[in-house]
């Protein structure tokens, strides 16, 4: 039994990086994945998430899995058009192992000149093949409640 503890911490103490190190890694994949949707890399696009990773879109879409969530974002992307730019502002990471990235999603250069501004969070999982993306919520930001 010691020795099974034993290998389980060593293996959990190899997969660890320093907190700014994790940090890195998850800014990192943040912007692999943008770049990949620049790109419109199928590939590189799946190498990022996890096989069960969803997504949640401002319009109401959930796409559950890798494979439907590449092909949605690889349409979107290719109907809407524009520049897409996520600002990640803080990256925590509420247990080992587990990343939660948040920041300003922008969309310009939309027909008519238009602009979106919105906001995204990603949920990372750690494995011993890195960070991974397991689900992305993106949201449109609503008027204020009237106050009362």
């Amino acid at each position: 039994m010691r020795i099974r503890l034993a290998c389980i911490f060593l293996c959990v103490r190899l997969f660890a990086q320093s907190p700014a190190a994790d940090e890195a890694a998850v800014r990192a994949i943040v912007q692999k994945y943008m770049d990949a949707r620049d790109h419109a890399d199928a590939h590189a696009l799946e190498a990022l998430f996890t096989a069960d990773a969803d997504q949640l879109v401002s319009s109401g879409e959930w796409r559950h899995g890798r494979d439907e969530l590449v092909k949605g974002t690889l349409a979107s992307s290719q109907s809407t058009g524009g520049k897409r730019t996520i600002t990640v502002t803080s990256v925590r990471f509420p247990a080992p192992g587990v990343a939660i990235a948040d920041g300003h999603y922008d969309l310009t250069g939309l027909a008519g000149g238009q602009t979106r501004n919105m906001w995204t969070t990603l949920i990372m999982t750690r494995s011993a093949a890195g960070w991974r993306i397991a689900a992305i919520r993106n949201m449109l930001p609503a008027a204020p409640a009237p106050s009362k």
